[in-house]
């Protein structure tokens, strides 16, 4: 799977900004690194990772299939 950098809207709304991908030192497993941009973790100073394969996956939102991450640009 292709991981744009740039920003991505979590299907809850918050936007995330992407800023690379890793993997996983034991078992080579691909990992997105991202950060808050909005929301109520924005501004500090973690990174977070996420498997490539949940990050790209449909999720249930109000009866229907939506992206978890839905890409919004640079």
């Amino acid at each position: 799977m292709t991981i744009k950098l740039g920003r991505y809207q979590h299907f809850k709304g918050d936007i995330m900004k992407v800023v690379g991908l890793a993997k996983h030192s034991e078992t080579g497993e691909e990992l997105v690194i991202y950060k808050h941009i909005t929301g109520r973790l924005a501004g500090e100073n973690n990174f977070w990772v996420r498997p490539v394969a949940m990050f790209m996956e449909e999720v249930e939102c109000n009866g229907q299939k939506v992206p978890r991450f839905k890409y919004v640009g640079d």
